[in-house]
């Protein structure tokens, strides 16, 4: 049975995602009050430009008053599609602090200061949700944290940027280098005028953070995250993972260690098999791995962007945050039980692929296959070729301690017959 009185829901920001948001509360209003037990009503929108046009939503909902709207005694529900730090972090706070739960995509600020968030939500008995901060429409850190909160998760791997997947896609199908990529995603919408975030993984490392803390049920920040982006893959990059049958993906991996005391995680670019799942990941699509003791192998695929597709997972954390509103109960706080530490990237072990442009001369491959072996990094490949006094050497190294791979190539650029390490790429997901 539906109850008539409307449960109230205060917008913050109007943008790609929040205009999506309202619309799907009014155009689903019917389906929405049957699931949740009672109907919603928008209490306000708050944005910066009031004037702006907004097909669909009452001019007089509209309000440049954030803090008045998520203190009103008659809200029940924030959603905060504002972004960035501040003013968003204490607008979720006084949502709390007035007794509302709130739902958010900011993974900027979960990244930061989601322990403290939920600190907060919980000392006011207040649910915060978070669905749309990592992948878009794809349901996954629900599972992560409900479907698989029995088993023990060891690993998570994935393509968590659309961004990024679609330029490196588009230098492997067209051979395109990277500016032209990037210039190709800005012109249909895929990259921002500044695509900084995007490109040079910081989008990649905070979704990264959430992921990791909640699958290991430890805490971790933004800060503990080893990112690198993709502006310096080149095309030459992308044509030796094809020699190699492989593909570039920027990833983000978040490991348990193998005794099960520390965790990792880590955002860069990567070769992976062609043989792998997420090498078929296309487009701006985005797509995450995950490995776990009991469930063994899972992989969740969709759409990772966009306004529709993010509205979907704001409107589902909605519903939840409503039900348990009614019911008077609250949904999953933090789990961060285990404290386990986060390990530096130097200890993590992980392979090479390093490109060196050196001197076309006897004893340059035997001088450089020293170096790897008097820092303790054996070698899985060689490949050679030049003329004309200039010559590419190609290794591929087994797994190793990133510190020492770190140190093979600082002591490779010391060498007078190493002219230059031309790229230096990790090998994943074998």
């Amino acid at each position: 049975m539906v109850r008539t009185r409307p449960l109230k829901v205060a917008l913050l920001g109007c943008g790609v995602v929040g205009s999506q948001v309202a619309r799907l509360m009014t155009t689903h209003a019917e389906d929405l009050a049957a699931r949740i037990g009672a109907p919603l009503e928008l209490a306000g929108v708050a944005v910066r430009r009031p004037d702006r046009v907004r097909a669909g939503i009452d001019p007089a909902l509209v309000t440049t008053d954030a803090e008045g709207l998520v203190t009103r005694d008659d809200v029940d529900v924030v959603v905060e599609m504002i972004g960035g730090i501040e003013p968003a972090r204490g607008l979720i706070e006084a949502a709390f602090k007035n007794g509302a739960g709130v739902v958010t995509a900011n993974k900027a600020l979960l990244a930061q200061d989601g322990p403290a968030l939920h600190a907060i939500a919980a000392e006011h008995g207040a649910d915060l949700y978070y669905e749309a901060a990592v992948a878009g429409a794809i349901p996954l850190l629900r599972p992560l944290r409900e479907s698989l909160a029995g088993d023990t998760v060891n690993r998570v791997l994935g393509i968590v940027n659309g961004t990024t997947n679609f330029i490196l896609d588009r230098m492997e199908s067209s051979g395109a280098g990277y500016g032209e990529a990037l210039d190709e995603a800005t012109a249909l919408g895929y990259a921002e005028a500044d695509p900084t975030a995007d490109v040079e993984g910081f989008d990649a490392a905070a979704k990264a953070a959430i992921l990791a803390g909640i699958a290991f049920h430890t805490r971790v920040r933004l800060d503990d995250v080893h990112r690198q982006g993709i502006s310096e893959v080149t095309a030459a990059d992308i044509a030796s993972a094809r020699r190699m049958g492989c593909t570039v993906k920027l990833l983000a991996i978040c490991e348990r260690a193998g005794d099960g005391r520390s965790v990792t995680a880590r955002v860069h670019p990567a070769m992976i098999p062609l043989s792998h799942p997420l090498a078929s990941v296309k487009g701006a699509y985005n797509a995450v791995f995950v490995e776990a003791d009991s469930a063994g192998q899972l992989m969740f695929y969709g759409p990772g962007a966009g306004g529709a597709p993010t509205a979907s997972a704001v409107l589902g954390d909605l519903v939840a945050v409503c039900r348990n509103k009614l019911g008077g109960g609250r949904g999953p706080g933090e789990s961060a039980y285990t404290q386990l530490p986060v390990s530096p990237m130097g200890d993590v072990v992980t392979r090479y692929h390093i490109s060196l442009d050196v001197a076309d001369k006897p004893g340059v491959l035997a001088q450089c296959a020293l170096v790897f072996a008097d820092h303790g990094v054996s070698i899985d490949t060689v490949r050679q070729s030049g003329k004309d006094g200039e010559a590419s050497l190609v290794v591929v190294t087994h797994r190793a301690p990133d510190a020492a791979l770190t140190a093979t190539v600082a002591a490779l650029r010391e060498l007078d017959t190493v002219h230059d390490v031309a790229s230096i790429m990790r090998v994943e997901g074998e």
